[in-house]
């Protein structure tokens, strides 16, 4: 399955709270530069909104099911091929940190979004997306 995002990345840092700064559009996605890049050893972060008045770079995130490839384009022309391997929603107050940005003995990918219900009162969604994926192909 594609669900045809073809975006660059912009970088993305730590806010001040300590957690990823997100893109300030529904496009681009963005990059944390504090992990490795794709296709180095580690969980290299992507992370994008599903919507932003209308449709965001990974409005479609939700439709990954495992088995499904990735491919991203390096600054450096190179396209490692992904596998992924678990798209799930967690709520924001249990956010597996650990699970998606801690170390791990091959080179992984994680893309990030909102999911699950938006609330009106606070202006946000309740819950984070995640579809995990590993190397299958090296640069």
């Amino acid at each position: 399955l594609q669900i045809g995002v073809d975006s660059t990345l912009m970088k993305l840092g730590l806010g001040a709270d300590g957690t990823l700064d997100v893109p300030p559009g529904g496009f681009p996605a963005g990059w944390y530069t504090g992990g490795p890049t794709p296709g180095e050893l580690g969980p290299a972060v992507i992370a994008g909104h599903v919507d932003m008045n209308g449709p965001g770079v990974f409005y479609g995130l939700h439709n990954l099911k495992p088995g499904d490839q990735v491919t991203v384009t390096r600054a450096d022309r190179s396209k490692p091929v992904f596998r992924v391997t678990l798209v799930r929603q967690y709520p924001k107050e249990d956010f597996p940190t650990k699970l998606v940005y801690g170390n791990i003995d091959h080179a992984g990918l994680r893309r990030i979004t909102c999911g699950g219900t938006f609330n009106n009162q606070s202006g946000h969604y309740e819950d984070d997306l995640v579809a995990f994926a590993d190397l299958i192909a090296p640069a």
